[in-house]
């Protein structure tokens, strides 16, 4: 299938651009579903994949050998049907009052979290002889969405004796992998261990990304990962073992010498210590780069690449623009050249770090003004 490359644009129109290397996103599906086997994998692809793009992101995945996929909302679930028409599709926030049958159009899974939906999705497929499937989801310590540990004898009795109950999937999702020695992931695989007894015979999912990476024991049936898929690094180690998927670059619009003593950008919070030479980049909040990358006198920010030498962002982050030094960088800079925020070695994770953030953060919050190019 071929990989989508974005809208084609001017180029003088393209002032940032936001590449996804699709080869490192199926081998970062294949890594974690190679780590999880036997259990399945699936992706979880809500928030427009993580800011990457749905159709696009499910295509790959789906040509990777992904068949099941995992969205917030309906509509996000419609997009996925659109490009894998036979694949299961979970919609993690359930059922709104009077949609089932929106789900039932595109054979969408509502993932339910308590008696009130069960009731009005068991009645749905009841009237409509509807024998589409649904996830239970039962809450282990997240105190989120889920059904209660307590409910779930009940809910055992009434599903197991029922035919056709169209339960495909029993769930929970951890509130602590990413702190692998936290005490609360043992509890909640116990937890889960149980309720999964109580429904033999339905596959039973707990793993998110980092959940793949604790005990085996939390790999049950299904994983679902989410983040690494798209590059962050799922683990506690300090090396990465996901392969980096998004590439960000923006243009660099005028540079300027600005004398020893005088400040950058708003506030005035940053002062040169030096004459200095002043890239300005066409980024900004606006465009989802965080504000608290920036730096002051007293507190060190973020950096960007440029020409292959990391510099330093300075001052604040305006809405449109950027401040970067690039006083020690020995190449000459050019109207119009590009300008790495993220790749070329500045991973996800950094840029969180910088933000005062997490990666999911950095990833959703990549502005629509971007040019979007899908890569090969």
């Amino acid at each position: 299938m071929p990989i989508a490359t974005g809208e084609t644009l001017p180029a003088g129109e393209v002032a940032a651009t936001l590449t996804i290397h699709c080869a490192a996103l199926a081998a970062n599906w294949r890594a974690l579903a190679s780590r999880a086997a036997p259990a399945d994998c699936a992706a979880v692809v809500k928030a427009d994949a993580y800011g990457c793009g749905i159709e696009p992101v499910a295509s790959v995945l789906l040509a990777a050998g992904c068949s099941t996929f995992f969205v917030a909302h309906l509509a996000e679930a419609r997009r996925v049907r659109a490009v894998a028409p036979d694949a299961a599709i979970y919609v993690l926030n359930g059922i709104v009052p009077g949609t089932a049958q929106l789900f039932a159009e595109i054979d969408a899974r509502p993932v339910i979290g308590n008696l009130g939906e069960l009731t009005e999705w068991d009645a749905f497929r009841a009237v409509h002889s509807w024998s589409g499937g649904a996830a239970l989801h039962f809450d282990t310590g997240m105190n989120r969405l889920g059904l209660s540990v307590e409910e779930a004898p009940g809910l055992s009795a009434r599903v197991m004796s029922t035919p056709n109950h169209g339960i495909t999937l029993v769930m929970s999702h951890f509130a602590c992998a990413d702190e692998p020695h936290h005490s609360l992931n043992q509890k909640q695989i116990r937890e889960f261990r149980e309720i999964r007894t109580m429904f033999r015979g339905i596959p039973a999912s707990l793993a998110n990304s980092a959940g793949i990476f604790l005990d085996p024991a939390a790999h049950f049936d299904l994983v679902r990962p989410g983040i690494a898929l798209y590059g962050a690094n799922p683990t506690a180690a300090d090396v990465n073992p996901m392969r980096p998927v998004v590439e960000l670059k923006a243009r660099l619009l005028q540079a300027r010498i600005v004398p020893e003593g005088a400040a950058v950008g708003y506030g005035a919070t940053w002062h040169a210590k030096r004459t200095s030479r002043i890239a300005i980049v066409s980024i900004g909040y606006a465009d989802g780069y965080s504000r608290p990358i920036g730096s002051s006198d007293s507190r060190q920010g973020g950096e960007a690449v440029v020409h292959g030498m990391r510099c330093p962002i300075i001052g604040r982050v305006s809405m449109d623009l950027v401040a970067v030094d690039i006083t020690d960088l020995p190449k000459d800079v050019h109207r119009g050249d590009w300008i790495t925020l993220l790749g070329d070695g500045i991973g996800v994770d950094e840029m969180a770090s910088w933000g005062r953030t997490i990666s999911y953060d950095v990833l959703t919050r990549l502005g629509r003004r971007f040019h979007r190019v899908w890569t090969r």
